[in-house]
């Protein structure tokens, strides 16, 4: 998979991000923190050493040294829309791979992860079906898929209408929507944790015999 050309998604949003790339590491919560913070959820995503993860909407790589970390021999690949956000995270000699890529519209190959990991980006895709499409051909037998923020999916859906412009409107879907848009890729929710602080999905492929401690 070679990076996407700059102009080959018509997405409003890429001009967005790429707008606020230069200061995203200092506009908003202090990365250390929002590592910080998600080190604490570790035992939920069970993240093992020696998996291979691509970190979908990876920003400036604000936590793809961790991820690395976590997995470590395994392999890392951040990709993200936004071509300032990528530039920015290759500066950073971060031990993972970055490439500019859409997954709305990109393959990511096939068979080739056991982790997907979207951190703070589901709701940015715009055709969150084929998002999930392209993630669940991308994914291992074993492979799953695990979607997090670090609020509520009620306070993730307001801060974006909050924010109004490109992102207004950007969502994390409702159970039913989930179900819909779960079952047309291939996939199976496992669990799901929805609270003050934090949202959890993880999915795999429904082809994939349940296993403990997954």
């Amino acid at each position: 998979m070679r990076d996407a050309s700059e102009n080959s998604s018509p997405d409003p949003r890429v001009v967005f991000f790429d707008r606020l790339a230069a200061d995203w590491d200092t506009a908003e919560q202090d990365p250390a923190e929002t590592v910080r913070q998600l080190a604490a959820c570790a035992d939920l995503l069970k993240l093992r050493p020696g998996e291979d993860v691509v970190e979908v909407g990876c920003g400036t790589g604000q936590l793809t040294g961790w991820l690395a970390g976590q997995v470590r021999p395994g392999h890392v690949l951040g990709i993200d829309f936004s071509p300032a956000m990528i530039a920015k995270a290759r500066a950073k000699n971060i031990p993972a791979e970055f490439r500019v890529a859409d997954v709305c519209q990109d393959e990511l190959g096939e068979n080739l992860f056991e982790v997907a990991f979207c951190f703070h980006s589901f709701p940015h895709f715009r055709d969150q079906a084929a998002a999930l499409g392209n993630i669940a051909a991308a994914l291992k037998p074993v492979g799953r898929l695990l979607v997090v923020h670090l609020n509520s999916r009620a306070e993730v859906n307001r801060f974006h209408d909050s924010v109004g412009g490109e992102v207004a409107g950007d969502h994390l879907p409702d159970d039913t929507r989930w179900e819909e848009l779960l079952a047309g890729a291939g996939l199976r929710k496992i669990e799901q944790i929805d609270r003050e602080g934090l949202f959890l999905l993880k999915v795999g492929l429904s082809r994939q015999a349940p296993l403990e401690d997954t």
